[in-house]
């Protein structure tokens, strides 16, 4: 009567339905991951993300070890691994927790028609979605593509449902089958570049309890008034805890419904962004194609441009615009970047230098601690005009405006642009208007210590807004 719960994107404890019914079943619990490309299709994991998974794995690892258990890693082939797994201890049931990914949905499907047909009971829970994609449907029975009627129907719903326990204790096999080492799966860099990530992340159900009590020290209700300032800390923070699932959706919004009290929606901001995480799911679920492909099929025929020197410029923050440029040295530091950055820098890509959204989105994917294909997806496809409830293609974000506007006194800016530290805050935001004698006080010359600007940005907003033309004929 023993259960294989194999863990993925819901690396906790707490709240974890798959490991719950494995409970409620009773009998011994083989706590499982499998470390296999088969599932990932195009997206394999990037290097950021390795270097999150080593870390939550080893506190995943930890946890089961203080309840009398133990994670038991493997690498491989998912159907052949748990089939041997499944051999070794006589497991009769298999539970985890379901994904929505292409791939992954299409490695399930077969998972579960294999093994059942060999009389192992498997089943699959939602663990990382308040409403699933094909439960929010729209009174015609069809998915939603824009999010305000989609966040409305998730309201009418009737809620979200209570948080599981975390277990007191597991039942341990007698005998616990082989498991290979965590540093063999090779997800740690082999130069030292982390040190960024080390220095501002800590992966695991404790680092998003941390990150969570730390919001939950105020920010949380000043959230919708200083969500866009970059050098803030007034944003959760809590993405790429939510990516790996150490914290369940479920449990933050508890968490801030608590906060705010029953009647109030001083939280409603706030939750309002889980539910845009949940639009995600529902678009990636009901159009798996966009990861490489616009949704609008007009864009397909946009007259996208290569540019393998602006996209390294970019990649490299060295655009000469410094607001893309630190937040573009933010990702790098510290795999992570301020939401309203994202969307600035993401605009610069694919309308100032007129690069596909996909090349963007691949970048990210490798940077970003909190790379998820549903978010990067839905994020792109917005900023490029092509996507659901996208942003209008003509909406081109300025990057000295946007600058001035949420950094007015340039403290994000001279924190990851220390040559332009010293330049007064009139000329930080756009330093090739300063006068030789300010540049030279601040010790910077241009196209030596900062490059300027790559593309002269009113005239890419032209280019971009006849490329745009070109596709409405």
């Amino acid at each position: 009567m023993s259960t294989i719960v194999w863990f993925r994107n819901d690396l906790r404890l707490a709240d974890h339905p798959p490991l719950t019914a494995a409970l409620e079943r009773g009998g011994p619990v083989i706590p499982v991951y499998i470390h296999s490309a088969d599932g990932e299709g195009d997206w394999p994991l990037g290097g950021a993300t390795k270097w999150w998974l080593h870390h939550s794995l080893e506190r995943l690892d930890a946890g089961l070890r203080k309840l009398g258990s133990r994670l038991i890693v493997r690498q491989g082939e998912t159907a052949e691994q748990l089939a041997e797994l499944i051999d070794q201890t006589g497991a009769t049931h298999l539970a985890w927790g379901r994904r929505y990914e292409p791939a992954a949905r299409a490695r399930d499907e077969y998972l579960k028609k294999r093994f059942r047909a060999q009389g192992v009971d498997v089943q699959s829970y939602n663990d990382s979605l308040l409403w699933e994609p094909w439960t929010i449907q729209t009174g015609g029975k069809e998915c939603y593509k824009v999010f305000t009627p989609f966040y409305r129907k998730c309201l009418e719903t009737g809620g979200v449902g209570e948080e599981l326990p975390a277990p007191a204790k597991l039942t341990a096999p007698g005998t616990w089958p082989a498991s290979d080492p965590l540093d063999s799966l090779g997800l740690l860099p082999r130069i030292p570049w982390a040190g960024g990530l080390a220095s501002t992340w800590q992966p695991g159900p404790e680092g998003a309890e941390r990150e969570l009590a730390r919001f939950g020290g105020g920010s949380w209700s000043e959230y919708n008034d200083l969500r866009n300032f970059p050098a803030l800390s007034a944003t959760s923070r809590l993405s790429p805890h939510l990516h790996f699932g150490e914290i369940s959706p479920r449990q933050v919004w508890h968490r801030l419904k608590g906060w705010a009290g029953p009647k109030s929606a001083a939280a409603d901001p706030y939750l309002r962004q889980l539910v845009w995480r949940e639009f995600a799911f529902h678009l990636l679920y009901h159009f798996p194609q966009t990861p490489v492909e616009p949704l609008r099929p007009e864009f397909a025929r946009f007259p996208w441009q290569e540019d393998a020197a602006g996209l390294r410029a970019w990649q490299r923050g060295e655009t000469g615009y410094p607001l893309i440029d630190a937040g573009m040295r933010e990702l790098w530091q510290t795999g992570w970047m301020h939401n309203r950055v994202r969307m600035a820098t993401a605009s610069f890509l694919v309308k100032d230098l007129l690069i596909p959204w996909q090349e963007g989105a691949r970048w990210f994917w490798d940077t970003l601690v909190d790379a998820d294909l549903a978010n990067n997806t839905l994020g792109w496809q917005w900023t490029a005009g092509c996507g659901a409830d996208a942003a209008p293609y003509f909406r081109i974000f300025n990057p000295v405006s946007q600058s001035e506007k949420f950094d007015a006194e340039g403290a994000y800016l001279r924190r990851y642009l220390p040559e332009l530290a010293k330049l007064p805050d009139q000329y930080l935001h756009q330093p090739w208007e300063a006068p030789p004698e300010v540049l030279r006080e601040a010790g910077v010359e241009l196209g030596r210590t900062y490059p300027r600007p790559i593309v002269d940005h009113h005239e890419a907003r032209q280019q971009a807004l006849e490329a745009l033309a070109t596709i409405k004929k």
